[in-house]
């Protein structure tokens, strides 16, 4: 079987690689980039620092800062035009998976036109963009590393998963003394979500050898730091370690896919507007319990790269720990249910039924060990809540 493995040309990891960011954008030939953000970065003052460092080298730089969280088709618009007037060479996305993924729409979109809904899984794009540079600020989405983005169709809320090389970055920064600063509770969401990233990688259907093993590190290093950083915001250890992680997890699933949980995430982001980390968290402990007896020897090795039970432990003890570990973290990190976090109940029984259709049509639950039916997944919904 051929394994077809993409990644990002290059990247720098560390404190201080930030400054970096004027050589790299250079030597990727971008003269007019467009940095893409959120409002936050640019209150706080760190877009300024961004559109300094490419001043710096010389660069012409243009900020589109109105980006939202879980962006949406018409959250577009203006950021196309303003690669239009700006004439722009390439795209920065600095910040959270929101502001990556806006980024990734406006390359692609800005080089080929048309509607970003008709690049929504299961096609696959290809063709031209523009050079993507990724300046993570989160360590959870691992978008600075994937061939894919996620953009909401305002219309319907389904959230469109929208794969191909076209979306991946060609050059990452991370330098996790960008992260220093994420509260914990964004810090707790993220850090679930890069571990569902890495356990979905790895029992996914498509996984590889390759995959594996940035999967497993990233699993390991998570089970060691993710307390750590939601307990102290300054311990620079748990902090470079979740970056890294992150980066790997991301790595390793753009290259096997995610499977249940972000299938059913998705849409329950869609239609209650719940951040992705933060519904990949409320579903990770279930889904994986549903899933485990269809791949018992992965979600034991799960285990064991994560320290939670001994090397020697039989695969059904293993799997069985890791259920209980996943629901303990969620629990130590104060992960809420859809009912805690303020959902209506007759509001998510409502959409139940739309929403599992949304999760199969997406494709990734396909690629789960134990692929579920529409009703199974409906009473997954049900038993999160």
């Amino acid at each position: 079987m051929v394994t077809n493995i993409a990644l990002p040309r290059f990247a720098k990891f560390g404190a201080g690689s930030i400054d970096q960011l004027g050589s790299v954008v250079t030597q990727l030939g971008i003269r007019r980039p467009l940095l893409v953000t959120d409002r936050y970065l640019t209150e706080t003052g760190q877009t300024e620092r961004l559109v300094k460092l490419l001043e710096v080298a010389g660069l012409e730089p243009a900020v589109f800062s109105e980006t939202v969280p879980d962006p949406t088709i018409a959250s577009l618009e203006d950021g196309l035009a303003l690669v239009t007037t700006h004439g722009a060479d390439g795209v920065i996305g600095f910040g959270g998976g929101s502001p990556m993924d806006t980024a990734k729409a406006l390359a692609v979109l800005s080089a080929n036109g048309g509607d970003i809904a008709s690049y929504k899984a299961p096609s696959s794009h290809e063709g031209p963009a523009l050079p993507i540079v990724a300046v993570p600020t989160t360590s959870g989405s691992g978008s600075e590393a994937t061939q894919f983005t996620v953009i909401t169709d305002g219309a319907t809320d389904e959230k469109m998963l929208c794969p191909g090389l076209s979306f991946l970055p060609v050059a990452v920064i991370a330098d996790f003394e960008l992260t220093m600063s994420m509260p914990a509770r964004l810090t707790a969401d993220t850090g679930v979500d890069a571990l569902t990233h890495a356990i979905e990688a790895y029992v996914s259907r498509r996984a590889s050898p390759f995959t594996d093993a940035l999967a497993l590190a990233a699993m390991r290093s998570i089970a060691l730091h993710l307390r750590r950083a939601y307990r102290d915001g300054t311990d620079r250890q748990a902090r470079e370690a979740m970056m890294l992680a992150s980066t790997q997890a991301g790595m390793a699933f753009s290259n096997s896919s995610v499977a249940l949980v972000h299938g059913m995430s998705r849409p329950i982001g869609g239609h209650f507007h719940i951040a992705h980390g933060l519904s990949n968290a409320m579903l990770l402990p279930a889904v994986t319990k549903f899933s485990i007896a269809s791949a018992k020897d992965r979600y034991a090795d799960c285990a064991k790269a994560m320290g939670i039970v001994a090397e020697s432990v039989d695969d059904h003890t293993a799997a069985e720990a890791l259920v209980l570990e996943l629901q303990q973290l969620c629990a130590d990190v104060e992960v809420p249910t859809p009912q805690s976090y303020g959902i209506n109940a007759a509001s998510w029984e409502a959409r139940l039924d739309t929403m599992a259709a949304q999760a199969l049509v997406s494709g990734s639950p396909a690629n789960n060990p134990r692929v579920p039916t529409h009703d199974e997944i409906i009473d997954l919904y049900r038993e999160i809540f």
